[in-house]
This record gives structure tokens, sequence and C-alpha cells, in this order.
């Protein structure tokens, strides 16, 4: 027997004998692109952090990209679409029956973000914020310590991201990735729910201006924030100037 849900963010797992190939629209472009642009940049951040890689130039920039796509998603979590907005999937007293859910085998399928979900994402936020924060403002050993700490448990996060993910798509029978690149799911598992409401009227302009805004003062905090490469440069220049005065001291 297949239950039908009228306008609610959870539906119960329908029987398999639903074929429809009608979609419903989750996911907005904007959240879609700073989701996948956050995984790039955290990557190429992740790759860079050894002085000896390749993209080690590229470190600092990509922090600092990070820094301004976490100030979109903020933003973008009051005023974006119906599954961006915080209000739509953090849901704390939801958390305990989601886990009891999955322990049975049988969680429900969530339209958006689940309760679980909704945790991860601010704790994924929080974290990589502080390794943003430490990056920013390290000092002596101690500081790159507590960078590197924080960078260590965004890794574990991720990873705990990345199995639920997989875990939810096998359990529902629905795939989150590819729901998270198209931005729709099939509306025949999920019957009755409407597609989800649009971002704000003024959204897009507020989240341009926040862009702007905080890659400004990314550049005002360090006016090289944006520019691979150039603190090797300086530094190797530096280094060059003191042994060679040192030279002609001897």
């Amino acid at each position: 027997m297949e239950v039908t849900v009228t306008n609610s963010s959870i539906s119960p797992n329908p029987s398999t004998s639903v074929t429809s190939g009608a979609h419903l629209r989750v996911w907005d472009l904007p959240v879609r692109l700073f989701h996948w642009l956050f995984v790039a940049t955290m990557l190429i951040a992740f790759l860079s952090s050894e002085e000896d890689s390749a993209l080690a130039p590229w470190h600092i920039p990509a922090g600092w990209v990070v820094a301004v796509l976490i100030a979109f998603r903020l933003v973008w979590g009051f005023v974006g679409g119906e599954h961006a907005r915080f209000a739509n999937f953090l849901k704390p007293g939801k958390i305990a029956h989601h886990l009891g859910d999955m322990f049975t085998g049988k969680p429900a399928r969530s339209v958006g973000h689940n309760a679980l979900g909704g945790v991860a994402i601010i704790a994924l936020l929080g974290s990589a914020g502080g390794i943003v924060y430490t990056g920013a403002t390290m000092q002596g050993e101690s500081g790159e310590g507590l960078h590197e700490a924080l960078a260590n448990i965004l890794l574990v996060l991720i990873a705990l991201h990345v199995i639920a993910v997989i875990a939810m798509s096998l359990l529902t029978r629905e795939n989150l990735i590819s729901a998270f690149i198209t931005g729709n799911k099939r509306a025949a598992l999920h019957p009755g729910v409407p597609d989800a409401q649009p971002p704000a009227t003024l959204a897009v302009p507020l989240a341009l201006i926040t862009i702007g805004g905080s890659a400004y003062a990314a550049t005002a905090l360090d006016p090289l924030a944006f520019t691979p490469g150039v603190r090797a440069e300086v530094g190797e220049q530096g280094h060059g100037a003191r042994a060679e005065s040192e030279h002609d001291n001897d």
C-alpha cells in the first residue's frame, strides 16, 4: 500500500512499483553551485596543505575562497530556496526519530535535508570557518596545531557525511548525489509534495553583495588573499636578499 503525504518535507517509502518519470524541484541553482564549489575548493585546500605540493601556492587563496563561500551560505540560509533555508532543516527534535529509523534500516525519505543532515551542514560550515580563521590569524606552533586539528576534524566530518549520503541513497533507493547535481528528485517517490518554493525576491542581489563584500574584506585583511604563489616568490626574494647581505658582511 502506498502512503501519500501532502505538503510535507518527509515522505514514507512508497512501493517499488512506482515508475513515474515526473520530477520534483528541490534544490535551487545557487545552493547547488555553492555545494560543489565548496567541495572543489576544500579539496584544493587539503591537497595544497603540504609545502612541497605542486598546489601549495593555492592553499591560502583556497582558504579565502572558502571564507567567501561560507559567507554566501549563511545569507542563503535565510533568503534562499525553501530547502536551502536553515529553518527548513534545523530540527533537533527530530534527530532521535531519524536515528531510530536509520537503525531499523527503513528511514523515511526526506525531500530536503533530514534532521541529522542539517546538523552535519552546520558542523561542516563551523569547522571550515574555524580553519579559515585559524589560518588567517595563525601565530606560532600552537596556532598551527589548532589549524591542523580543525582540518582533521573536518576530514572526519566529510567522511561521515559521504558515508551517510551513500547509506541513505541505498536505504531509500533515491540517488541523493544526482539530486544535488540536477536539483530534482523523482516526484513519484514523494507523492503529494509540491515543488520547492523559490528564493526570496531580493535573494540574488543580497547574495552578490555578500560575495563582493566578503571578498573585499578578505583583500582588506590580506592584499594577497586571492593571488596564488606571490608569498612564495616574496619569501624566496627575501631569503636571497638576506643571504646576500650576510655574504657582504662576511
